[in-house]
């Protein structure tokens, strides 16, 4: 039985959370000015996937859009990430605020399905609890790909990367 998503004239429907792929989580989560204590700190919020934006350009001096690549969105939107990063982190330094690093639209992995009843095939982060095809918004799917990684999903030897 398909199902057929409904709205109401001039209803506006929002855009889906376009998951940013980051390849590491930071060991450290705050950075303060010495000389105050934590409390008295007022606090920029960095999110996950900011940093990761940081970290590819200007410490792996990958260009844009091998950036982009990386964390699977368009260069467009990794120009806006990294532009919003630094214009945080700056801030930060200048005005002697802590910055602490958490949040965002981030995941460490995307996966690889396919709709076993209209074929359409997909991308989706592994984080994401129930996966249905955007498409024709059915259950059944199944994980495509190489790697091991979504084993406790589908249970295949080889499955999603």
């Amino acid at each position: 039985m398909k199902m057929a998503l409904k709205r109401r004239e001039g209803e506006a429907v929002p855009r889906p959370v376009k998951w940013r792929r980051v390849s590491m989580l930071p060991r450290e989560r705050y950075f303060a000015p010495g000389g105050r204590e934590s409390h008295e700190q007022e606090e920029i919020i960095l999110k996950v996937e900011e940093l990761e934006a940081m970290r590819l350009k200007d410490i792996e001096g990958l260009n844009q859009e091998q950036c982009a690549e990386r964390m699977n969105i368009s260069r467009q939107t990794f120009q806006l990430i990294i532009d919003e990063a630094r214009r945080k982190t700056a801030t930060a330094l200048v005005e002697g605020r802590a910055l602490r690093i958490e949040g965002g639209n981030y995941t460490l992995n995307i996966c690889s399905y396919s709709c076993a009843n209209c074929g359409n095939q997909f991308n989706e982060p592994f984080e994401k609890e129930r996966v249905l095809c955007p498409r024709c918004t059915s259950a059944e799917i199944r994980c495509i790909g190489e790697s091991s990684f979504c084993k406790k999903r589908c249970g295949r030897d080889k499955c999603c990367r």
